[in-house]
């Protein structure tokens, strides 16, 4: 058999390898050699240290505990065994070894009994030195060649990861048996070696030994099978078990199944099952955790149900109601979590801690504000709280809408003498972000520092992530650039952290470092730059990120996927997002919604329309964001009547409830299409008070189509929720302004002006030969570009075009306004680009506020006059000018 180079040893003594056969030593010294081993091995394992090993230490000592207290100074080898196998079986290992001590020193020889007992308890406490100095025990006492010996010797080399001389000592035994091969194969698989488990597994077929693989080999290599996705060598398995009569064997089936459900192989697990006449609750438990996590939660359900019916019924167990339970923390459901909670308590499936803390954490996670109450409520009613308990329950509070409870409630774990750990700090600084309460986030670092936590990575992050989120970048890189180990996490939190605070360029920066410095980016790293070159509207970027998504295999996660198809339609590419979705798995509800969204800001809506009922033809159900997507499509498509049904059906047939986020979609839309009754009768009828982002939309609208009045009480609302954000004043000046209220322009403008707010420029940029250039409405020290923009203000005149000079909002002569008008960002980047371009190049235009009228009529002209394709993108949506038309039918 071929021997394996050995992992790095846990043992303090490489050099006793057995595979270099040291001279045998005499019994006195191998005495004194286990002493020394065993003071050393005292000191390592402690009550509080025991754990690891199931090991309870008893500090008596073998002399004086009360079975050994019984034996008399001239007490024979049957009792010294009986007490050293007492010891092993009461897994009492190190009082075992203490007892093989003083035996030594008896003039009693250690027999085929003794020597494997002893092995045992050296690997229940991890002393490899021991163990070593017992096989060399066996060797001088001529003892190796005994089955029961070698055979612990097999597993206490496999145990400490020595392969080479688990492989020399099995290949020395001039007697195996099946305990001998399946020693050696759970030692090969527990250090990693599937394949050459499976190789040994072979031999014993056809080995000379005449041994037939029983339950033990199979169900030692079927789990195996199934972690290494390796279905066709289980299917050999299966095949195995019918031939050998194995495979009516309960914990064979178990095996079997396990190993399907891991492959992804329902159809044959749910067929194992069946066909199981002995179902125990681990068959049942199995195949439920199974489809849990395929995420089918009626399915699962359905076999939770089928557990307690029929002839051979089983009562669920804790495991049970655990496995269940996740998928409903994968769907969120709430009436599902209610459903399992009182068929566990009907069942009387005992409530333990561990069962009670995934109940919390299930109601938690759903999105309800009574979800959050009946998550309170199984923690009231629990006899003994842990710190899982307080961190499930601190969690859902933080990251379900209600932060400042969650610092309530750890306040309140502390006074109460639990100690916080990485998982309750990180739910903490998470509530102190949502609330941006920069002084609460440093009492926790101050907490974290006092407390000796700052080695603690997972503590680290988020302190990153708290930081960079409460606009402290500062304060974020220089944490950052002090860790020693930072890793891949610590990387994400600052490339992610930069990115949502529209840092894109830092985000950038920060991506070509890691990458740079030799780390493998994940698909975090990934989604965020994308998202960084989406900020910039880098289409060049974007493109070279695609790339590198392309050369490391990235493109196979539908988050990196999701987050291109948003990236290349919001830099003008509707074409290239749509390849996209069609190389990719349609099977996630991401993908469309992002698609619809697409289609939508290009004022496609016909086709986001079809997107839409395609994806339920496939069985793909809408969730909450798809249909923010679609009525967005059917607002910036014009089509209210479309928007209007799906808003209902989204209720009565989807049976999603609509949120803040869908009715602002559905009043915009109602705005626009000057159906101003119906959007204030929505208003009032909507079980929420409506935001700014609603009164915002609406206000808009008003000034567009000229309604005055219902205008001038919008206003009067927006100023009353929001009185300290500039835009506001903005449009509530411009509606005055459109009807030449110039007193009320001004009495805008004061208080503007009194709280130090500042009207946003109008900007354009456009991207040419890697560089992006800027261009701000009225910049005159453009004169080659302003020049650009009079000729084509000649040519598109004599096509029809007429200075709209309404749009310009102040108190001015006609002239002063037509000057202003020609110097619109827009205008001035599209001089620029034709300028620059080549002739027939698509010209990209960006812009941070909505385009005017004037400007839009303009550059519709534009477009015919040098036949060329010009796309511009305000905030609201994409402009795709072409041979004198806009692909948003003049509805925006």
């Amino acid at each position: 058999m071929t021997m394996m180079s050995p992992p790095p040893s846990p043992s303090p003594s490489p050099s006793l390898h057995v595979g270099h056969h040291h001279p045998s030593p005499p019994l006195l010294h191998l005495t004194t050699t286990i002493t020394n081993s065993q003071h050393r091995t005292h000191r390592l394992v402690s009550p509080s240290t025991n754990s690891r090993t199931n090991s309870t230490p008893n500090t008596q000592s073998p002399s004086n505990s009360p079975l050994h207290f019984q034996l008399s100074a001239n007490n024979n080898l049957y009792h010294w065994n009986a007490l050293i196998s007492k010891y092993t079986k009461n897994n009492l290992c190190y009082e075992a070894i203490l007892a093989f001590q003083h035996f030594l020193q008896t003039d009693h020889t250690p027999d085929n009994f003794t020597l494997p007992c002893v092995i045992k308890s050296c690997i229940g406490i991890q002393d490899l030195g021991t163990g070593l100095a017992v096989h060399g025990i066996a060797v001088k006492l001529g003892l190796i060649s005994d089955v029961y010996i070698s055979n612990a010797l097999v597993t206490m080399y496999g145990k400490f990861g020595y392969l080479e001389d688990a492989v020399k000592v099995f290949d020395e035994m001039p007697q195996r048996n099946l305990v001998t091969w399946n020693s050696l194969i759970l030692g090969l698989l527990e250090n990693g070696c599937f394949r050459e488990s499976i190789d040994v597994f072979v031999e014993l077929l056809v080995s000379e030994d005449d041994l037939i693989p029983d339950v033990v080999t199979l169900v030692t290599l079927l789990p195996v099978c199934g972690d290494e996705k390796d279905v066709l060598v289980g299917r050999m398995m299966q095949s195995l078990a019918v031939k050998l009569g194995l495979y009516c064997d309960t914990m064979v089936q178990n095996a079997l199944m396990d190993m399907y459900l891991k492959c992804g192989c329902m159809v044959e697990a749910g067929m194992i099952l069946d066909r199981n006449e002995n179902k125990n609750v681990v068959s049942w438990n199995s195949i439920i955790l199974g489809c849990s996590k395929e995420g089918e939660v009626e399915q699962t359900f359905q076999l939770l149900r089928n557990m307690q019916s029929g002839r051979n019924s089983v009562k669920p167990d804790q495991v049970t109601v655990l496995n269940v339970l996740k998928v409903c923390l994968h769907c969120s459901q709430l009436l599902k979590v209610k459903e399992l909670h009182g068929y566990s308590i009907r069942h009387g499936v005992e409530c333990d801690q561990f069962v009670a803390n995934a109940f919390i954490a299930a109601y938690a996670r759903c999105e309800c504000g009574s979800s959050l109450c009946l998550a309170e409520n199984v923690f009231n009613i629990m006899k003994d709280t842990s710190s899982s308990s307080w961190n499930a329950l601190i969690s859902g509070y933080a990251q379900n809408g209600n932060p400042l409870k969650a610092i309530d409630l750890f306040v309140k774990m502390i006074s109460l003498g639990f100690k916080p750990d990485w998982y309750s700090i990180g739910s903490l600084l998470l509530a102190c972000t949502e609330l941006k309460l920069l002084r609460y986030g440093k009492e926790a670092h101050g907490y974290v520092i006092r407390n000796g936590l700052e080695t603690d990575l997972h503590i680290t992050n988020s302190l990153l992530s708290f930081y960079i989120q409460c606009e402290k970048p500062l304060s974020a890189k220089i944490m950052f650039d002090g860790l020693k180990n930072k890793n891949l996490v610590s990387w994400n939190a600052m490339i992610t952290g930069y990115s949502q605070q529209k840092q894109a360029n830092e985000a950038l920066n920060l991506f070509r470092t890691l990458v740079s410095s030799g780390i493998q980016p994940n698909e975090i790293s990934v989604t965020s730059v994308i998202s960084a070159c989406t900020q910039l509207c880098s289409i060049r970027l974007g493109k070279s990120v695609h790339c590198y998504t392309l050369k490391n295999s990235f493109t196979t996660d539908i988050f990196v996927n999701s987050s291109i198809i948003d990236m290349y339609s919001k830099t003008g590419c509707i074409e290239a997002s749509q390849n996209v979705f069609n190389q990719s798995d349609k099977n996630h509800i991401g993908l469309w919604t992002n698609l619809i969204a697409a289609y939508g800001i290009h004022g496609n809506g016909n086709e986001a329309m079809k997107l839409f009922y395609e994806m339920q033809r496939l069985n793909m159900k809408p969730d909450h964001f798809t249909f923010i997507s679609i009525l967005m499509a059917c607002n910036h498509g014009g089509l209210v009547k479309e928007g209007l049904k799906i808003f209902n059906e989204m209720q009565t047939i989807h049976g999603v409830m609509p949120k803040l986020e869908h009715y602002a979609c559905l009043i915009d839309m109602l705005g626009r299409a000057r159906r101003f009754d119906d959007a204030m009768l929505l208003i009032n009828e909507m079980p929420e008070e409506p935001d700014a982002r609603i009164w915002s939309s609406l206000l808009s609208s008003c000034r567009v189509h000229g309604n005055m009045e219902l205008g001038k009480k919008v206003a009067d609302k927006l100023l009353q929720l929001d009185p300290n954000k500039a835009e506001n004043y903005v449009l509530s000046s411009n509606l005055f302004a459109s009807f030449s209220k110039w007193d009320d322009v001004r009495i805008m403008r004061q208080r503007m002006k009194k709280l130090k707010l500042k009207k946003e420029v109008g900007c354009s940029w456009i991207e040419f030969e890697g560089k992006v250039y800027n261009f701000f409405a009225g910049d005159k020290a453009l004169p080659d570009i302003h020049d650009m923009w009079r000729k084509l203000e000649n040519d598109i005149t004599r096509r029809g075009y007429k200075p709209e000079t309404k749009c310009v909002l102040h108190e001015l002569t006609e002239d002063e306004k037509v000057d202003i008008l020609r110097g619109h960002s827009e205008k001035l980047a599209v001089s620029f680009g034709l300028l620059r371009a080549r002739k027939g190049v698509t010209l990209r235009i960006f812009k941070n506020l909505r385009i005017c009228e004037d400007c839009h009529n303009a550059i519709k002209l534009v477009s015919k006059a040098v036949d060329r394709e010009i796309i511009v993108r305000d905030n609201k949506r994409f402009h795709h000018f072409r041979c004198g038309h806009c692909s948003c039918g003049e509805y925006w």
